[in-house]
């Protein structure tokens, strides 16, 4: 038949050529694996680990774009897994409808570092989706003073990877931090939103470092440490339209734990609103020698609402006043502005800036700054800063 069409119809021939290769090409571009075809059970108590991973493992091995899909209903994952690359493709899309749920007896996972760990991974996109840390037992733990609490797994982290985006995805109770990037470029997050108690220990919201061009936006933060924490090595980050509250502010740091450590440059923090929070924001670095640094900052348009303390550099940061160092502080921190930043703080003294005695902060701005302490003026502070104000700054500067 086909040699009879090849002599007579030669284009017709072709057209069903055309046809077939379009049908085989949308098939391959439409590759989607839901993890119940690979055995995950949706609302059961039984373990779905197995089943994620071998959907990995072919979406991982496949050369053309994936997408793994994740349906309404709990998924128990009750072990560490970690998502390895790097993949054969650069377009593995997960879509989550239902919800990933770690185990409730947190010594499971309580020694691993991550709960959910992509590593050394490029193009990936997660739409959606509840992570259940179910980590509120082992706060009870670290809120009571025992010693032998393990330290608890991030929930979701990325480390090594590229081209990442987040959108629309839903963080509860953690053990530990909600969401990590770690030696990441190109990340675009969007949408999250993270849930936990204002007294959750050590359950930051995000936290990057080692990483640049990473852009958090429009996402809504309630926990008990930092909504956002950002790391050494840190370079090129932007987050915008931010509502945090409780917690303990966005932070720079801490930085100066160790001698060598690389710097935090080119950061900007827009359009936040601090709602009953421990800090607004804030750059923080432990009292010792490190070669570290801070500069190019941007704090522009936040709004505090009864925060501790809305505006601060600490170079002495000691938690608890445990085991303090003592020492001047090495990070050098340089070029911060602080713009149209206004609100009530919780404490009479709103701005305050603790800077290194070695190393003192050079080139911070004040712009258009209006914060109140019970409806009067509040004060500011300085110990080894220099900068400038301008417009209308309150509290008066202490420069």
């Amino acid at each position: 038949m086909l040699n009879t069409i090849s002599k007579h119809c030669p284009l017709q021939l072709l057209i069903l050529m055309i046809i077939c290769f379009m049908l085989n090409s949308a098939t391959a571009e439409a590759l989607t694996y839901n993890v119940v075809n690979f055995g995950a059970k949706p609302n059961s108590k039984m373990d779905s680990t197995n089943a994620f991973l071998s959907v990995w493992s072919k979406a991982c091995a496949s050369t053309n774009p994936t997408a793994i899909y994740v349906p309404k209903g709990q998924f128990m994952l009750a072990s560490s897994i970690i998502f390895k690359g790097p993949c054969a493709n650069k377009a593995i899309s997960i879509a989550i409808d239902g919800t990933l749920v770690a185990p409730s007896d947190y010594r499971v996972i309580g020694n691993a570092i991550n709960w959910l760990h992509f590593e050394s991974v490029n193009g990936i996109s997660i739409r959606g989706g509840v992570l259940d840390g179910q980590g509120t037992a082992l706060w009870d733990c670290k809120n009571s003073g025992k010693s032998n609490c393990p330290t608890g797994a991030t929930t979701l982290a990325f480390s090594n990877s590229q081209n990442i985006v987040i959108n629309g995805l839903t963080s509860i109770n953690s053990q530990m931090f909600h969401i990590v990037f770690n030696g990441c470029q190109n990340v675009k997050t969007q949408g999250v939103k993270v849930i936990a108690d204002g007294n959750s220990p050590n359950t930051d919201g995000i936290h990057v470092q080692m990483s640049s061009h990473v852009t958090i936006l429009y996402s809504n933060i309630r926990t008990g440490d930092d909504c956002v924490s950002i790391g050494p090595g840190t370079t090129n980050l932007w987050i915008e339209n931010i509502a945090c509250g409780p917690g303990h502010g966005i932070s720079i740091g801490s930085l100066g734990k160790d001698m060598n450590e690389p710097g935090v440059q080119n950061v900007t923090v827009k359009t936040v609103t601090f709602t009953g929070t421990q800090n607004g924001v804030r750059i923080k670095s432990w009292g010792r020698p490190s070669n570290g640094f801070v500069r190019d900052i941007l704090f522009q348009s936040a709004i505090m609402v009864n925060v501790q303390n809305p505006i601060v550099i600490d170079q002495n940061y000691c938690p608890d006043n445990k085991d303090c160092p003592g020492q001047a502080s090495g990070v050098k921190i340089s070029d911060v502005t602080y713009q149209d930043i206004h609100g009530t703080s919780a404490t009479q003294v709103a701005v305050k800036f603790d800077c290194s005695s070695s190393y003192p902060c050079s080139g911070i701005r004040l712009k258009d700054v209006r914060l109140t302490y019970k409806n009067q003026v509040a004060e500011a502070s300085c110990n080894h800063a220099g900068g400038a104000a301008l417009g209308s700054v309150q509290p008066e500067s202490c420069f």
